[in-house]
């Protein structure tokens, strides 16, 4: 038991450091970097972003990844061990309901991803809503079906966002900068859908990364918020879309000397 703790207490520091390197630097794309490449011209662009970017993508893809894999570590050391004494109502254990929604938790990911082919999607507000809806969906299939406590069924509402953000990060992001940084690199314009597919996914992983925050730290949420359950976690994704609108909109007001 001292083991399965030790370990827990090494992959939860492993994941926070992990989680800053990537958050962070998907704040510095997104608050800093983007309004900074509106300010220069294609020459200064030539010459810094080659340079400057494979850098940040660097850290910002490891760290994506390694949050992601020690998150899952810890889920199943925190969560899934002990018969999920810490993941369903009253300590009853598996069902094939619960197994059920840990499998939906992590397939989501290839729903939302095709759903971003729909045209109306593509409109953030709309987006925003459909999102929200999305996520209180999950939590009442996850409480009525799966019978997940509100520890449970946060960390997993956390646990899809994070893993659709990694999803973005390695499988949609990184592939289009690669090409996206090649062309300037080469003088050539790059492809305006690249360009499109890796902002709009960036800034997808940064609207979910404020509530993302919240799941994460359920265990100290407990007491009040749990007695608010579903409406805790709407409330979290829709605070965290305000706080992310905001930030936008003050990136782009900071200006350079």
């Amino acid at each position: 038991m001292e083991g399965m703790y030790a370990a827990e207490a090494f992959f939860r520091w492993m994941h926070v450091i992990a989680g800053i390197t990537w958050i962070g630097l998907l704040y510095f794309f997104n608050w800093v970097n983007g309004p900074f490449q509106a300010a220069i011209d294609g020459d200064a662009k030539k010459a810094v972003n080659p340079e400057l970017l494979p850098r940040a993508l660097f850290w910002f893809r490891w760290g994506a990844a390694w949050t992601w894999v020690t998150g899952v570590l810890l889920l199943i050391m925190v969560f899934y061990a002990h018969d999920g004494g810490n993941l369903f109502v009253g300590g009853s254990g598996w069902s094939t309901g619960g197994a059920i929604m840990v499998a939906a938790t992590f397939l989501a990911v290839f729903v939302y991803d095709a759903c971003m082919n729909i045209a109306a999607l593509k409109d953030m507000k709309v987006l925003f809503v459909v999102g929200l809806i999305d996520a209180a969906i999950m939590v009442i299939c996850y409480q009525m079906f799966g019978g997940f406590d509100y520890r449970g069924y946060s960390i997993h509402i956390g646990a899809m966002f994070g893993t659709m953000m990694a999803f973005n990060v390695w499988f949609r992001i990184w592939p289009a900068q690669q090409k996206i940084i090649t062309a300037v690199k080469e003088g050539q314009k790059p492809d305006p859908d690249l360009v499109a597919l890796a902002g709009t996914r960036s800034k997808h992983n940064t609207y979910m990364s404020v509530p993302l925050v919240w799941m994460m730290i359920n265990m100290h949420t407990v007491t009040p918020y749990a007695n608010f359950g579903l409406l805790t976690v709407v409330g979290a994704v829709a605070i965290g879309w305000w706080l992310c609108s905001m930030f936008y909109r003050q990136a782009a007001k900071v200006k350079g000397f």
